[in-house]
């Protein structure tokens, strides 16, 4: 079939042809980013689950809302590692242009100009100058202390948006990579805006480890958020994400080639793209049968293992593969945590460590006390494919 008219769209936060199965979601969010346009109260979200359950996309698709609406959008990604004070000052610096350019600056913009200077100067962030009045007051953002200036920083903002009538959409994806001390400073900011009730809507996208992370830093920030899990497609929904797309080219599937996707996909919405992807560019013609699918299946897992999958792998330590892989012995999961250190060949205690890196990596993630699951769907396949033996660990003796 012809690769030029190919209507999936594979990829990190590519947005597919048919986004199915969020479409509730999506609706809800919507009120609430009225309620904020209108003064109202409205709660954050945290879009919360595994890799390619389509996190990001929906992120991106919300965020695309909020600019349709009027709001004044920063949207950033957290890296590991990363410094967040570095990644928002160029964001908030265009909207505090963006909110100059609606009318005539004044005293609140002035202000949130003065803070966001104060903020940038504080946290060591080089950003450009501001081409309206600035006085450099000093007392406003300009601790150093993120958890005191951030809140003051997002307040005067969401004030001087208040004056324009409209509102500030912060849109936080990769959240579980913020420090403690990052995460701590956002749930402070989002709960003192609320509480003056501003015009501020936060909406991050994280790991389903963000809930624990977020309740740790602040205790009242199960109640300030709602955390929406986004997870694999409902049977339908999942049909209509490989079908549409095909249908809207002329195309069809037949012969249980759509139940031999699904079930080799598992209904994860960034699996059904590349599998669809993978056998359209394989089928000769349309309809695309079962035999079609399963001929182009191990193409597909092959540019998995490449990509997908080996990009998550190369980041990980010989140690931290091999606890995987004791992982990958035991099935999906979830596993106990003692189970994997039998499975290994050690002692629990011996290898906490190793377990806090790869939560720290995002490459596991524990739903409830002493267990463990893949945050990445399918990997206990994947590790069986790279490492076929199950190697014991032997604890090299510490030198004296």
């Amino acid at each position: 079939m012809d690769r030029r008219s190919n209507p999936y769209a594979p990829g990190a936060g590519l947005q597919p042809p048919e986004l199915a199965g969020r479409a509730a979601l999506i609706d809800d969010t919507s009120i609430d980013m009225d309620r904020v346009l209108a003064s109202r109260p409205a709660k954050g979200l945290m879009l919360l689950g595994l890799r390619g359950v389509g996190k990001t996309v929906l992120l991106n698709r919300l965020r695309a809302l909020a600019d349709e609406k009027g709001f004044c959008s920063i949207r950033v990604e957290a890296p590991e590692g990363g410094n967040l004070p570095e990644l928002l000052t160029p964001q908030l610096r265009q909207t505090l242009y963006a909110l100059d350019l609606r009318k005539a600056a004044t005293h609140n913009l002035h202000r949130a100009a003065n803070v966001f200077a104060n903020f940038a100067k504080a946290f060591k962030v080089k950003t450009g100058d501001l081409e309206f009045s600035v006085d450099f007051a000093p007392g406003e953002g300009d601790t150093g202390n993120l958890e005191q200036d951030l809140p003051r920083l997002l307040g005067t903002t969401a004030r001087a948006a208040a004056e324009r009538q409209t509102a500030v959409g912060l849109f936080i994806d990769e959240v579980q990579y913020l420090s403690s001390q990052e995460l701590a400073a956002v749930i402070v900011a989002c709960h003192e805006v609320a509480q003056e009730n501003l015009p501020l809507l936060f909406i991050g996208a994280g790991l389903p480890q963000v809930a624990a992370l977020a309740g740790k830093a602040k205790s009242y920030a199960e109640r300030l958020f709602d955390y929406p899990n986004v997870g694999s497609l409902e049977p339908d929904d999942a049909r209509c994400a490989l079908v549409k797309p095909a249908e809207a080219e002329g195309a069809s599937y037949e012969g249980g080639a759509v139940e031999e996707i699904l079930a080799a996909a598992q209904n994860f919405p960034y699996f059904i793209q590349e599998w669809g992807y993978q056998v359209w560019n394989a089928a000769p013609s349309s309809p695309i049968t079962r035999e079609m699918v399963r001929a182009a299946t191990p193409q597909v897992v092959e540019h998995l293992d490449s990509s997908f999958f080996r990009v998550r792998f190369d980041r990980l330590t010989p140690l931290e593969q091999k606890y995987l892989r004791a992982m990958a012995e035991l099935g999906p999961g979830p596993h106990a945590t003692g189970e994997i250190a039998q499975t290994l060949g050690v002692a629990t205690a011996s290898i906490a460590t190793v377990r806090q890196r790869l939560v720290a990596k995002g490459m596991i993630w524990s739903q409830r006390h002493g267990e463990t699951s893949f945050t990445v769907p399918m990997f206990d396949a994947y590790m069986k494919r790279q490492m076929p033996e199950l190697l014991r660990h032997v604890p090299q003796p510490r030198g004296r």
